[in-house]
């Protein structure tokens, strides 16, 4: 799986609107691969990614059911909700960053250099604390809170904008990016939905998102 990070001429606005035209030079990838542990409910998930000299922008599409959103803290459990995640590498010889967003725009992001899990977590790993994983700002089309659950059919949009140098405190300078190749996938989850589910963009091995080996590969031009 390979996918090309475009450069923004001008950073896109940080707002949930996939139509706007700051998006239209960007690549549209889809979540296709669905974890046969999931229900029936697969919903369409669709990403795009954009390059400034400042950092990464990037926004999800989803055509969902069973929406379900009850965390609302930075580095609550966001995954049990209606969820979306990018997880990244930018070096081949240093860990993976997870950005995971809740549909109502609550997140968490880690630093994990050896993903064996354990009764806290993973092996090696660290919590971006609030003061660095706050700069990471996001955007959602739905309210904070959903519940009880929209059962009906719904399309909510959700941005994000990481900022070069939250990764760089971990894995050293990266700038400049364009040419470079990193790391990384894709997912979309409900744990506690009504319809729990797990999509992802690359295909997994396992019902596993922290398998870096699974990863496609990102090429900024």
């Amino acid at each position: 799986m390979r996918y090309t990070v475009r450069r923004a001429e001008a950073p896109p606005p940080l707002a949930p609107n996939w139509d706007d035209p700051a998006w239209r030079t960007a690549e549209t990838l889809e979540l296709r691969h669905f974890r046969p542990e999931s229900s029936d409910h697969h919903p369409r998930t669709f990403a795009r990614l954009l390059h400034s000299g400042s950092g990464l922008h990037g926004i999800f599409q989803v055509h969902d059911r069973h929406v379900r959103c009850v965390r609302t803290a930075y580095f609550d459990q966001v995954w049990k909700d209606s969820c979306v995640e990018f997880f990244v590498q930018p070096r081949p010889d240093r860990g993976y960053f997870n950005l995971e967003c809740n549909c109502g725009g609550a997140h968490l992001c880690s630093y994990i250099t050896n993903p064996e899990r354990t009764p806290d977590g993973f092996k090696e790993f660290t919590k971006l604390p609030a003061s660095i994983g706050g700069r990471i700002q996001v955007r959602s089309s739905l309210p904070p809170r959903i519940e009880p659950e929209i059962t009906e059919p719904v399309v909510w949009t959700l941005a994000f904008y990481a900022p070069f140098e939250l990764f760089e405190a971990y894995v050293g300078a990266l700038e400049p990016v364009s040419g470079q190749a990193w790391r990384a996938n894709f997912h979309k989850c409900a744990d506690e939905s009504s319809h729990p589910h797990w999509g992802t963009w690359a295909p997994l091995e396992a019902l596993n998102f922290h398998d870096p080996k699974c990863f496609g590969s990102l090429a900024f031009e």
